[in-house]
């Protein structure tokens, strides 16, 4: 039993709960950037110049969010992100210039940050009470709240609902959501230290980090291009506009749920090595391949391939011989995370100069870069 006698099942719903709320949320505005994108009347690369707030956004978050989650604790900043995220969907689905997108992308960024570092470090706690590993089923949910949105995206536009009664929709159960599981919430964190946010990898964590990087470019890039991809490359009907997003989003949640076994059955090494060849291969058939059909067998192939890559880098680099758990993760998290930031724009400005699918086979090259580097890592067990 937890401080304030709920059992530890009943803090594993509310948190799960919570990650659910955050993987839903940010998967709601994905699914209608080619919606924004068309009513703003954004060229690609406008629309990733526009894609680097939110980055940046999460970015300048690290520190502040570590601040407040020490200050007043994760339970509370947690909730605080938790109802003001889903409410900045409200405000970018009835953005009406470029100049207040971009202010609010970042906004949605920052809080999206805050709403990650919070919620994982109520995971961390709960953890405790387990005595073992359940971050990853956690992640998992989010995944699946991924899945959830796109296809409720994909949903709303058959419908004909524009961005902003969608997002009214999501904000509205999400913010009910929140208050109701408010009384899981662990009533403190996990004591960890006071370390700091930011520190200077060994080659081991610079190697775990660059892995985390070519897999969180092409996570990146599914997760803002992915509809643009089928819209102006595959030109999928506007009903499935966001069946490559859905069928990446499905598969990285399902792959989550089983990577447990899967590193128990094969090996840390073989199955990051593995999911470079799976990212490069499911983005190459949507390159050379781009029918509605096999486009979407891609982006399923690159949501496996993606799914057991960064779990297993941070359980790795929590394993660091040479610094805490706690530093070594900040190391490699951020070095991760550049990929997520460089990726998406870096789609746009390629394919303004040479076309969409040239940037997708860019970002095919990076994912097989997992593979390379992978080889040459030294694992333990």
């Amino acid at each position: 039993m937890s401080a304030n006698n709920l059992s530890r099942r009943t803090h594993r719903w509310a948190i799960g709960s919570y990650f659910f709320i955050a993987g839903i949320t940010f998967a709601s505005w994905a699914s209608r950037i080619p919606n924004i994108k068309e009513k703003l009347q954004l060229n690609d690369a406008e629309l990733g110049g526009i894609l680097f707030a939110l980055p940046a956004g999460s970015m300048v978050s690290l520190p502040i969010s570590g601040w407040l989650v020490s200050k007043l604790g994760s339970r509370t900043v947690m909730l605080i992100a938790a109802i003001i995220y889903p409410i900045l969907l409200l405000l970018l689905g009835s953005a009406s210039t470029t100049l207040i997108l971009t202010i609010l992308l970042f906004c949605f960024g920052l809080l999206g940050n805050m709403m990650n570092i919070s919620v994982n470090t109520q995971a961390v706690a709960v953890e405790e009470l387990y005595g073992r590993s359940i971050l990853a089923s956690f992640h998992g949910i989010w995944s699946l709240a991924g899945f959830t949105g796109a296809a409720v995206g994909t949903l709303m536009i058959s419908f004909g609902f524009d961005p902003l009664k969608h997002f009214s929709i999501i904000a509205a159960a999400m913010i009910l959501l929140a208050l109701l599981m408010k009384f899981g919430r662990m009533p403190k964190d996990a004591v960890i230290g006071n370390q700091p946010l930011f520190v200077k990898p060994d080659i081991v964590l610079l190697k775990l980090g660059l892995i985390s990087f070519c897999c969180m470019a092409a996570e990146g890039t599914m997760f803002d291009w992915s509809g643009i991809y089928f819209q102006k490359i595959v030109e999928a009907p506007t009903g499935l506009v966001t069946l490559g997003y859905s069928a990446f989003m499905g598969t990285m949640a399902l792959g989550r749920f089983l990577g447990d076994g899967l590193v128990l059955r094969f090996g840390r090494k073989e199955i990051l090595q593995g999911s470079g060849i799976i990212i490069a291969f499911g983005l190459l058939i949507a390159v050379f391949i781009p029918t509605l059909l096999f486009a979407t067998i891609g982006f399923l192939l690159v949501g496996f391939g993606v799914s057991s890559v960064v779990p297993i880098v941070y359980s790795q680099a929590g394993k660091s011989d040479k610094m805490s758990a706690g530093m070594a993760l900040a190391a490699v998290s951020s070095i991760g995370f550049l990929g997520f930031f460089i990726g998406p724009p870096l789609i746009g400005f390629i394919a303004e100069a040479f076309g969409l699918q040239w940037s997708f086979g860019i970002i095919a090259l990076l994912g097989f870069g997992t593979t390379i580097l992978a080889g040459i890592t030294k694992f333990k067990n």
